[in-house]
């Protein structure tokens, strides 16, 4: 049986018990039960194939000393490390959380892992394209080698540490995997909201210089595919992650008033966390599925990335016909021989 806690909030103990006895969450959990699931499995599908497929193209054809490749690797490595909390996450909504507290525990912090290394690293490859734009000399632009291992090692020191207040916060009560209480609730939440929020900042200030730069009448009209690519992956962070803040900090809102309220505010109050739950579930099939659009774009909008895949897709098809060639003539040996053979 679903339940209306999630991995990233849950409602404080007076208000939760409110909501479930008086306002029945029978039918919100019923949704999520049916199009979480199914949702999800299509975005594991595709995230895994995807990124598997980005990290074996730059592994085989891209130098992964530069740094612009080596923040593209790690955001692949990063929408895995968030993938792995889909398959868990998708289970809970049908079943409720039965694999233990430290099961829990783990969970939510590879979950964050992946979610907070992806945006800073969306902020990294947004704030370096600023810089190659409005400053091509800059000795950032041309940084290679062990500066790309440091600044990549610093992205994941820094997330494993916003991450690990899992290990203290997180709960299982009740079948629910969730937040220990409304404190620690609004501690995910706004950290979240401040990601986020960051995010916006740097993504607005850096693409509007840069469009200014690309519109002056000297500025050189050559098309960067670069720059388009991350643009495009900021746009999907952007649009997708939008609504799920947004809901999230008006949940954060129930959290901070819990003083006691007479049945007709709490019928009104279960209408409106009712709606919001509702809200919450399609915002995060939205935002949760940002883990596999990136590759996506890597293969559709990349024009290098396009070039790569054709290229191993043909030396794929060449391999095969070498492989089915290299049957025929056995085959046509073998039988030549009076012998049956088969490879």
């Amino acid at each position: 049986m679903a339940t209306t806690g999630s991995m990233f909030y849950t409602i404080p103990e007076n208000q939760s018990e409110d909501y479930d006895e008086i306002c029945d969450p029978t039918a919100v959990n019923q949704f999520a039960a049916i199009f979480t699931p199914g949702f999800f499995s299509i975005v594991i599908i595709f995230s895994l194939l995807g990124n598997i497929l980005v990290i074996v193209i730059l592994a085989k054809y891209e130098n992964l000393k530069s740094l612009t490749n080596a923040f593209i690797l790690n955001l692949a490595v990063s929408d895995l490390f968030f993938t792995t909390g889909l398959p868990f996450w998708a289970y809970y909504h049908m079943y409720g959380w039965t694999l233990g507290e430290n099961a829990c525990k783990i969970v939510n912090f590879v979950f964050y892992i992946g979610f907070y290394s992806s945006g800073i690293l969306l902020i990294l490859m947004t704030a370096h394209r600023y810089v190659a734009v409005m400053n091509p000399l800059s000795n950032i632009v041309s940084t290679t080698g062990s500066y790309s291992v440091v600044a990549c090692v610093i992205v994941w020191a820094v997330s494993i540490l916003v991450a690990s207040p899992a290990f203290i916060f997180t709960k299982v009560e009740q079948n629910q995997c969730a937040n220990a209480d409304s404190n620690s609730s609004l501690w995910v939440i706004y950290q979240q909201n401040i990601l986020f929020i960051l995010s916006s900042v740097v993504f607005i200030f850096c693409y509007s210089q840069i469009m200014r730069r690309l519109l002056r009448p000297t500025a050189q009209r050559r098309k960067n595919k670069t720059l388009k690519l991350i643009f495009t992956l900021m746009v999907v962070f952007f649009v997708g992650w939008t609504p799920y803040n947004i809901v999230i900090f008006q949940k954060s809102l129930f959290f901070r008033n819990q003083s006691r309220v007479d049945s007709t505010t709490i019928s009104e109050m279960c209408k409106t966390v009712e709606r919001l739950h509702y809200a919450l579930y399609i915002s995060q099939l939205f935002a949760f599925s940002h883990c596999c659009l990136n590759p996506v774009f890597y293969v559709f909008v990349g024009v290098k990335f396009k070039n790569h895949l054709k290229k191993m897709l043909k030396g794929w098809d060449h391999s095969n016909s070498s492989i089915r060639n290299r049957q025929s003539r056995l085959t046509i040996t073998s039988l030549t021989s009076g012998e049956e053979f088969s490879v």
